[in-house]
């Protein structure tokens, strides 16, 4: 869990802090200060944190829970918030272990992987995506939303300047490299996800492409993402007028001086023992 810890720390750093203060109602309640800790971009959805999880663990149990999960998300529809958490923790337990199942629970809670979910949503904000459409794969610097115009956009892909690929990007397996590149920009557990994912994963498993995933969500929602407080401090100061007698402040500040003169050594005199 290095790296989530890392792209937390890095998440912390360049998040804006929307602070909203809570002040008491009445004499008698509570004085403390609730602090909600907000990113600047939309909650991203858990399932799509799950799968960042699993391609930590490796690339295989990426792909694999992706075929368990590839039209999820309609049920998110008719379930309730809690049963759908409960039920991507039960897909994403055929491939964990107990220990692990934990680790995705805590990763869940701090949000560790929405930053992830983020930085594929600008990449393909930067493509940028056809109007309308729910999914869209790019082959080699065309665009389309229509499975039926990939066969021919294939043609003469090899022609056109090959993508450049990220680290981060979710490769189908294969055994093959110099192949042209389709990348699908999709969410994962949708209906438009589940189409393109069947014609490409064949496609890549005859040797025909080299199949890349990355996530988009077409319509985010609009709450913010709310992130974990720990390792942030509120300094609050206090503007309270107070009245202080200047003429005792004044003589304390003297004093302090006096004794710190006499106390202090001047080439080798301590000046305060002689005088007493």
């Amino acid at each position: 869990m290095a790296e989530a810890a890392n792209v937390v720390r890095l998440l912390l750093g360049s998040t804006t802090l929307w602070l909203s203060l809570f002040g008491s109602e009445t004499a008698s309640a509570s004085k403390a200060v609730t602090a909600h800790l907000a990113a600047k971009w939309p909650e991203t959805p858990l399932l799509l944190e799950a799968s960042e999880f699993m391609a930590e663990e490796s690339n295989e149990k990426f792909w694999q829970f992706l075929e368990t999960v590839k039209e999820l998300a309609i049920y998110k529809q008719t379930e309730s918030d809690y049963s759908y958490y409960n039920l991507i923790l039960k897909k994403a337990g055929q491939f964990l272990d107990n220990l692990h199942i934990n680790l995705l629970k805590f990763a869940f809670s701090i949000r560790a992987y929405s930053p992830t979910i983020q930085m594929f949503q600008q990449i393909a904000a930067d493509e940028p995506p056809p109007d309308g459409c729910d999914a869209f794969v790019v082959i080699h610097k065309k665009h389309t939303c229509k499975i039926n115009e990939i066969k021919k956009l294939l043609k003469k892909a090899t022609s056109r300047p090959r993508p450049y690929l990220f680290k981060g990007d979710h490769k189908f397996p294969t055994s093959k490299e110099n192949l042209p590149v389709i990348i699908l920009y999709a969410e994962m557990g949708t209906r438009a996800f589940g189409k393109f994912h069947t014609v490409l994963s064949e496609k890549a498993q005859n040797g025909e492409i080299l199949y890349v995933l990355r996530h988009y969500i077409q319509k985010p929602v609009s709450q913010k993402m709310c992130l974990s407080g720990y390792g942030v401090e509120l300094s609050i100061k206090s503007t309270e007028y107070k009245a202080l007698d200047d003429t005792q402040v004044k003589t304390v500040t003297n004093a302090s001086v006096e004794d710190e003169v006499e106390t202090k050594e001047v080439q080798g005199f301590l000046f305060g023992k002689l005088k007493s």
